[in-house]
């Protein structure tokens, strides 16, 4: 009888484990070769991230090819809707986040093959596109699965706030450093599911009004999500428009950052919400008069 070693050496399973492991080092190599950072858990590639500004066909290709990928993070105006088609076969996803991606409101119909998706993330999502107004969201209305979205730093208006109520089974939604008014928040009364909101000012833009999309008559808007159970709320001037939050009877947090309010204010809605909490990280003079005043024009 051979020994145990000899019998494993010959083994075809060794082999093909042999193999298998020789062609995972060589696509990390492959992969970090591009600058790419990836995490491999229990024998798979399941996160990539990687500044993708210098990425031609072939680097998005061999993203393309990593199937085993659960996290997916790429900065870069590289990342067109051609680019994104090529990423389709990334069916096992459940987070992606892009930065100053290109796409285009219709390239979005793409991200209908990442069926597992459950939270995506876009930032500077198509600056001055003239073929991107945010409408194109509406296509993630394909994604069973996703839940979590987050929207920042576009220079869309409120057309991206209609798109985003069309995605009925959104449960949470973070966006701050867009162009919306505080009237395009009415179209997320639409979202059954929603339950956790982030909401930041708009970015004042030239030749738009400087009205806040986020102050005391917007808070009468946001009064009338009555499935939300978390609120965060920064970089706005509130006053007695909080007490709207009352009327908010599932309200199990609320968190205030670059808020600028009486302090009596706080004391009221303290008083008038006993049961949540609240979370308020006080705004200093610095930060009120270069973020409030200077950047945002409040």
């Amino acid at each position: 009888m051979k020994p145990f070693f000899q019998l494993l050496l010959v083994s075809p399973l060794f082999w093909g484990t042999c193999f298998a492991s020789d062609q995972l080092d060589d696509l990390i190599k492959k992969l970090e070769s591009t600058g790419a950072n990836v995490t491999v858990r229990n024998g798979d590639i399941t996160d990539l991230r990687a500044d993708c500004g210098s990425f031609g066909d072939a680097e998005f290709e061999l993203i393309g090819s990593v199937t085993s990928l659960k996290n997916l993070s790429l900065s870069g105006k590289t990342l067109t809707d051609e680019q994104l088609k090529r990423l389709s076969g990334l069916t096992q996803l459940e987070s992606i986040l892009f930065n100053n991606a290109q796409m285009s409101d219709a390239g979005f119909r793409h991200f209908a093959a990442f069926k597992n998706l459950k939270r995506l993330s876009l930032f500077h999502q198509s600056r001055d596109r003239a073929d991107f107004n945010g409408s194109g969201l509406a296509h993630l209305k394909a994604v069973p699965k996703l839940e979590r979205l987050t929207f920042a730093g576009a220079t869309t208006a409120d057309e991206y706030l209609e798109a985003v109520g069309q995605i009925r089974q959104l449960k949470d939604f973070s966006q701050w450093h867009n162009w919306e008014s505080r009237e395009g928040l009415r179209h997320l009364r639409k979202l059954p599911n929603l339950t956790a909101l982030k909401l930041g000012q708009r970015l004042p833009a030239r030749g738009r009004p400087l009205t806040p999309s986020l102050d005391d008559e917007a808070l009468k808007i946001v009064a009338q999500f009555k499935t939300l159970e978390r609120l965060e709320l920064t970089e706005a001037r509130l006053g007695v428009g909080l007490q709207e939050l009352t009327n908010l009877p599932n309200l199990q947090t609320l968190k205030f950052k670059w808020v600028d309010t009486p302090d009596e204010t706080q004391k009221r809605l303290q008083q008038l919400l006993p049961d949540a909490k609240i979370e308020w990280t006080p705004i200093t003079d610095e930060e009120r008069e270069t973020l409030l005043k200077k950047k945002l024009k409040l």
